[in-house]
């Protein structure tokens, strides 16, 4: 009897966060039938080697597109027309996201064209294919990463604490030089033989970086008694890496999601554009979160807040919201690294204040598989 096999047809932007998630969206898809053949298609700019890493998924194809510009109309002609499902990322259907990705919006015409589907051809959430939310992620790192990462940072009496300073934005959405300095301060004052693991990604290969300079991350290293070096070496290494530290502090990240799909507890620096969305089952995190009054962010994509004074820099990373909010970081890297972090309690507590701080709207609060606002119950 043939297989049933599902399409998670999951283009979208190429930050790594998007692939995670539809990494999660195929654990579901196989959880609920794990008889099912599942195969995902991603954009070609994002981190597919990721889908390598993730037993769930049997077949991956990419396609190459530019979410501001329409694809060409055989974009899709590689992959096969045949499937029992064909499940689409809803923001592929999303008038607001078509008006900023026109590419996106024609994407998704041409995959409603092309693919031929017995059950349906629908969008993730829909009641069939069968669904199992809910299910721990965990990435198959390969034995020559775990190697590297098992010499690079070796058995170790104190915390490990790894430190991506920013993502792929721009530079003044992130803390300055100073800023991060203060924040290791208040790190190492704390743990005084604690290691700090860099990580990020320099060279810009057309998928993502760190827009932080080498010399800047020279100066962070320098500032603390204990560092090590995951930066500028492949996706495998720096997870893996990753993997043997005992939390990873970062703003928001879409690195950071794969950190929690190797079982890396994450403190966030939380702001910009976007409320943390994606929690891996079983793995907790601490969330730092912004005054929304004297730090605004969260808006809707074309609203960012004006720069401040300090660089300039975006209000959440600046270094009047640091000092204010120093203290309780340093108490969340402190809970995530004692025995008592919890997943569910993390989950509790997160969903509980950034439901205060979003005045009640859980139309606000979304997530992954909705975890957030089943904690409110």
């Amino acid at each position: 009897m043939q297989r049933e096999s599902v399409l998670v047809n999951f283009v979208y932007c190429h930050p790594v966060g998007h692939a995670v998630e539809a990494l999660q969206y195929c654990l579901g898809y196989r959880s609920a039938n794990p008889q099912r053949r599942i195969a995902v298609v991603l954009n070609s700019a994002t981190a597919v080697d990721l889908a390598s890493w993730c037993d769930a998924i049997d077949e991956v194809y990419t396609v190459d597109i530019d979410v501001f510009e329409p694809p060409t109309a055989d974009i899709l002609a590689h992959i096969p027309r045949e499937w029992d499902w064909v499940v689409d990322d809803p923001r592929g259907h999303q008038k607001w996201q078509h008006d900023f990705f026109p590419g996106l919006q024609r994407y998704y015409e041409l995959a409603a064209e092309h693919f031929r589907t017995t059950g349906g051809h629908t969008q993730v959430g829909a009641p069939k294919p069968s669904y199992q939310p809910r299910n721990p992620l965990r990435l198959d790192l390969e034995a020559p990463a775990r190697s590297w990462a098992a010499e690079r940072l070796p058995q170790h009496a104190a915390p490990t604490i790894a430190v991506l300073p920013g993502g792929s934005a721009q530079r003044w959405r992130y803390p300055s030089l100073a800023s991060w300095q203060r924040i290791l301060g208040a790190v190492t004052d704390r743990w005084p033989a604690a290691r700090v693991c860099f990580t990020g990604k320099l060279a810009d290969d057309g998928r993502t970086s760190t827009g932080f300079t080498r010399a800047e991350f020279d100066a962070l290293a320098g500032s603390v008694p204990n560092a090590v070096w995951a930066l500028d070496v492949p996706l495998d290494r720096q997870l893996a890496a990753m993997q043997r530290c005992d939390l990873l502090l970062s703003p928001h990240s879409g690195f950071a999601f794969a950190a929690l799909a190797v079982g890396t507890p994450w403190l966030t620096l939380a702001g910009n554009d976007w409320a943390e969305y994606y929690f891996n089952p079983g793995v907790p995190f601490y969330s730092v979160l912004p005054d929304l009054d004297r730090f605004p962010c969260y808006v809707v994509l074309g609203n960012t807040p004006d720069p401040v004074d300090d660089g300039p820099r975006s209000p959440t990373m600046s270094a009047e919201r640091i000092d204010a909010d120093l203290p309780e970081l340093i108490e969340g890297a402190a809970w995530l690294l004692s025995t008592d972090a919890d997943f569910d309690d993390a989950m509790r507590d997160h969903a509980a204040r950034l439901h205060k701080l979003f005045g009640g709207r859980t139309e606000l609060m979304y997530s992954v598989d909705d975890l957030l606002t089943s904690y409110l119950r």
